[in-house]
């Protein structure tokens, strides 16, 4: 993957566009709010609306030759010519995790090029963590207060121990396939999480591995997997030992099976 002169100066903007997303998101969440169902039956609120304008107005400002592929459009059918470089969006990844008030709902912008994630953002606005990553400028943790990120320290994964790993996997969408993969490793210890937190969780070097046996989108994924490519982890498809890749328009942007894991 080849990062760019200027991509630090637009992974700097992302970073305040999740955190113009991730207020107004709050804003809502803190109140009440209705709650939707999409055609797939997935839930949708506002705060997914409202996020998805703020970033795709912005992004469109930062980098107007630069398509988005985001959920809430795509899942309207508005799907844009990508070509080999274009963002990911997903503006309230966890809304089930909103809904239920856990706190672990994220923001998400990644940048893809050539089928692989450059840089990303993960922003957790009840939590007050952002997350962010770059191929070269490894990755970092910000913590956010009154809506202004401080200076972000550095995190990298842990070396996975031959035995005894933490795990972690979805807290709404966990299958049997997740828990029989599971059994094949030595698990000391197990965490669960919401959202794309999963990924950040070892890219902090708090987890080892995130097995992921269901169903996910690229907007799901794409900025976790930057955050934690650029820590020294890898996320790869499930019995095919590749990256996990993007641009899938063939399987409707869906992801195969993938297990994302740490130093």
């Amino acid at each position: 993957m080849t990062l760019r002169a200027d991509d630090q100066e637009l992974l700097d903007a992302i970073v305040d566009l999740s955190l113009e997303a991730g207020a107004a998101a709050l804003s809502i969440y803190q109140e009440e709010f209705q709650v939707e169902a999409k055609s797939d039956d997935s839930p949708v609120t506002e705060a997914d609306r409202l996020g998805e304008e703020i970033i795709l107005r912005g992004l469109k400002r930062i980098a107007p030759n630069i398509p988005a592929l985001a959920e809430e459009t795509a899942s309207e059918g508005k799907i844009p010519e990508l070509g080999d470089e274009f963002f990911l969006v997903d503006p309230l990844d966890g809304t089930r995790e909103f809904i239920s008030k856990t706190g672990e709902f994220t923001v998400n912008i990644a940048l893809i090029r050539a089928g692989a994630p450059v840089l990303g953002v993960v922003y957790a606005p009840a939590i007050g963590k952002l997350y962010r990553g770059s191929a070269t400028g490894g990755a970092s943790l910000s913590i956010v207060k009154d809506g202004v990120a401080g200076a972000g320290a550095p995190i990298a994964c842990r070396k996975a121990p031959d035995k005894r790993l933490v795990a972690v996997a979805s807290r709404s969408h966990r299958s049997a396939e997740t828990d029989e993969f599971l059994a094949t490793l030595d698990i000391a210890d197990f965490a669960a999480a919401g959202s794309s937190l999963k990924f950040c969780l070892i890219a902090e070097g708090l987890a080892d591995v995130y097995p992921r046996l269901g169903r996910t989108m690229e907007w799901d994924t794409g900025a976790g997997q930057a955050v934690l490519e650029a820590a020294g982890g890898r996320v790869i498809e499930f019995g095919a030992q590749t990256p996990l890749r993007y641009g899938k328009r063939d399987r409707g942007f869906d992801n195969p099976h993938f297990i994302a894991w740490g130093g």
